[in-house]
């Protein structure tokens, strides 16, 4: 879920919540109903929101565990080709010293 989405999503609930509040005090109820009513849907809203608030978790967790593995496979490829280079960089850095030993051994003849 983008950040939008969840910042569009909680002020519709936030809206419909207080629509809802707004609506049940105005209704011609007696107290005891009205107050009843506003526990029913604070208690409904509370619920949405730990629903939304449980799959935006599961979400995001699965999300950074997709981006962990993919920067673990990242990494051990850059290790990897790292590795190789610097077998490479040894490779010629021992062949340049035979020659640098080769010239060295002319010079003193």
């Amino acid at each position: 879920m983008t950040n939008n989405s969840g910042n569009i999503m909680l002020a519709l609930l936030a809206g419909a919540a207080i629509g809802a509040g707004f609506g049940i005090l105005y209704a011609p109820d007696k107290g005891e109903k009205t107050r009843k009513k506003i526990k029913e849907k604070a208690l409904e809203t509370k619920h949405e929101i730990t629903e939304r608030v449980s799959h935006a978790k599961e979400e995001l967790t699965k999300t950074a565990n997709e981006k962990k593995v993919e920067f673990e496979q990242k990494l051990e490829d850059t290790i990897s080709h790292m590795s190789y280079k610097a077998d490479d960089i040894i490779a010629t850095l021992e062949r340049k010293l035979e020659e640098l030993k080769k010239k060295n051994a002319q010079l003193h003849k």
